[in-house]
Parts: structure tokens; C-alpha cells; sequence
């Protein structure tokens, strides 16, 4: 189970509600890992593009960061320390409310539904998923699929998705 922490330092009153990002984040929790927290950060154009050129080297917003949680160096020799580290907190996860809803738009999809797959996407890549070969994507966007399936979403990778195909 994922314990969620929300920061919502700009008021955004387009963001999902806690239940749902809970929700939607235990669902692409792996069975290997078990209570973990998540921070949620929605930030603007602006600090998304900040965040986005300080650890992508890239001069835009995106849609999602994702920051796994790095043991302590003190811990790294002692594998109790690892499991106990490991254990507490799997990552943070930053989203640009303004590249969401635009992509949403973009992507005809409500914000309901691409909030639920960045939130699903950005879970995996905190449990080491990736995306960066044809391999990895084909493995990483399957689990997506069944996942948002799971919740009631359709495929996102879906060029034909709409809200009729719901």
C-alpha cells in the first residue's frame, strides 16, 4: 500500500482528488514491494521547467518526473539499512498541470484519464521501469494497459482513444 503525500503548492483546482491519486498509485504498486510512502507535486509551467532543464537538460515542462528515492550512502553496506530505506519511501513524482490538461486536450482524452496514466506511468518508473529500448517499452506500456484496464480506463496508447471508446 502507498501512503500519498500531495503538495499542491500553486492551489490547482484541476488536480485529481487524494482518493483517486491513492488509489491509482496503489494500483501500479508491485506485489514485491509493500508499504511505501509517494510524494505528488503539481507544479506550474515554470517550475516544471526548471525541474525539467536541472535533471533532463531540457528547456521545456513535461508531463512527469519521476525521482526514485536513493538509499543513504551510510546505508549502502548494510543490507538491513537497504531493506528498511527501500521499504519507507519509493520516490517523489512532479507533474506540470498545464502540459497534463493541454496533452489531455491534445490526446482527446478527459484530464481524469491522463491524470490516472502519468500517475500509473510514473509509479513504474519509481519500481524501475523504463522505457528508453523497444523491449522495455513494449514490457513497461503493457503493464500500463492492464493496470488502467484495471481501473476502468481504456488503453492510452490507443491512437483512436476517446471518451466513447470508454
Amino acid at each position: 500500500m502507498i501512503e500519498v503525500a500531495l503538495q499542491n503548492p500553486y492551489d490547482f483546482d484541476t488536480i485529481p482528488n487524494a482518493l483517486d491519486l491513492q488509489k491509482w498509485s496503489n494500483a501500479a504498486l508491485q506485489p514485491q514491494n509493500k508499504a511505501v510512502s509517494l510524494v505528488i507535486r503539481v507544479v506550474n509551467e515554470e517550475e516544471g521547467v526548471e525541474l525539467n532543464h536541472a535533471y533532463r537538460d531540457k528547456n521545456s515542462a513535461t508531463n512527469v518526473l519521476s525521482f526514485p528515492y536513493d538509499v543513504p550512502d551510510y546505508a549502502v553496506d548494510i543490507p538491513e539499512l537497504q531493506d528498511a530505506y527501500s521499504q519507507q519511501h519509493l520516490g517523489d513524482l512532479v507533474l506540470c498541470e498545464k502540459v497534463v490538461i493541454e496533452e489531455a486536450k491534445a490526446q482527446n482524452k478527459t484530464a481524469e484519464q491522463h491524470w490516472a496514466h502519468l500517475i500509473v506511468h510514473g509509479v513504474l518508473h519509481l519500481q524501475g521501469y523504463d522505457h528508453i529500448n523497444d523491449d522495455d517499452a513494449l514490457k513497461m506500456e503493457s503493464l500500463e494497459i492492464k493496470i488502467l484496464k484495471s481501473l476502468g480506463f481504456k488503453n492510452p496508447y490507443n491512437p483512436e482513444f476517446s471518451d466513447e471508446n470508454r
